[in-house]
């Protein structure tokens, strides 16, 4: 069938990367169904991609888009056709700027009358946290945690799963305006690094102690700073590179990695550290279930009160290139949503 999409067309600024036309979908298989979607949401990772740093994303022309809110109008050969007219979320990998979408069974979750800007961000940014502080490394009571991008969709989920299991949570943001937001996450110490050496400021408030857990979204020479700030069991999850977005050129790109630096296994096993890489796109094509379930449990525990869902910025799908430029310029709060009515 034919709908309409937001297509990525060429690297650079969003109003003139992207075009809005029409596109083909291929037929379903067996285990898809067809959504129309009411609205989807942004990733960081996207913008990554719109100035061509995503070596995952599909080669352009491409429809990115990696989450969906809408009504089941089709369904393939396997699935129950019970599931026709069901409002869901869903995980689409890639798709998901379109009017209608194409995804599996296994990737979406029924929402019933829940509200879009409510639902979205439980998909990507909802299933990255929960994966990373439940399921792969889970977060224990006397962690002491520090979260990058706090104020962000999965900072914002980070923050609260740590706190609900006690653990002392440092939120590091970009500017003032965000730390009260991250304070009301539960964060107990706010650091703006853009005014403070977060280094040398979490480590003065951990009093000769160290961190047990780094959540790091940002890479380049923060990676190191993160790792001295590690004792003995410490785990740094690294799950994005937004400092790469910042760098120009063959050089910047070169500098992000040397920031990072080499590290050997040996002298990780010897400190008793661990770095734990994650890509939830490549998770979703091994373990398809493992997103649905995490969709679900956070979900469950919003619906139980246990964590709130960020803020989130709605835009239209009219006003589509300057949300893109907002999620890029880092001043956004939460989950960006862009509504197609």
């Amino acid at each position: 069938m034919r709908t309409s999409a937001f297509v990525l067309s060429a690297s650079g600024e969003a109003s003139k990367a992207f075009t809005f036309q029409q596109i083909e979908l291929d037929s379903l298989l067996p285990d898809e169904v067809l959504i129309e979607s009411e609205a989807f949401g942004l990733n960081y990772a996207d913008v990554m991609a719109r100035m061509g740093l995503y070596k995952d994303a599909p080669p352009m022309p491409c429809v990115l888009g990696y989450e969906i809110v809408g009504l089941i109008k089709e369904v393939g050969a396997s699935v129950d056709k019970n599931w026709l007219g069901r409002r869901v979320l869903a995980f689409t990998r890639f798709g998901g700027y379109a009017k209608h979408a194409k995804t599996k069974l296994s990737a979406l979750v029924e929402i019933n009358d829940l509200p879009a800007h409510i639902a979205l961000p439980f998909a990507t940014q909802g299933v990255t946290a929960h994966y990373m502080a439940e399921v792969l490394s889970p977060i224990q009571t006397s962690d002491k945690v520090l979260v990058h991008a706090a104020a962000g969709g999965v900072g914002s989920f980070l923050v609260q799963l740590a706190k609900l299991k006690g653990a002392t949570v440092y939120g590091k943001v970009g500017n003032d305006a965000k730390l009260e937001y991250v304070h009301s996450l539960g964060a107990d110490v706010l650091i703006n690094y853009k005014k403070e050496d977060y280094q040398k400021y979490v480590a003065t408030h951990l009093a000769g102690l160290k961190l047990t857990a780094s959540f790091n979204a940002v890479g380049g020479s923060s990676v190191k700073k993160d790792l001295q700030l590690l004792g003995p069991g410490g785990r740094l999850f690294l799950f994005g590179g937004a400092d790469l977005g910042a760098r120009k050129g063959l050089l910047g790109k070169i500098s992000f990695l040397w920031e990072m630096g080499i590290f050997l296994p040996i002298g990780l096993m010897m400190q008793s550290k661990s770095l734990l890489g994650i890509n939830m796109l490549k998770l979703g094509d091994q373990q398809p279930l493992l997103i649905q379930n995490s969709m679900r449990s956070m979900l469950d525990l919003y619906k139980s009160d246990l964590i709130k869902a960020p803020k989130s910025e709605a835009y239209s799908y009219k006003e589509f290139a300057h949300a893109h430029n907002v999620l890029g310029s880092g001043d956004s709060e939460g989950k960006i949503i862009i509504n197609w009515s």
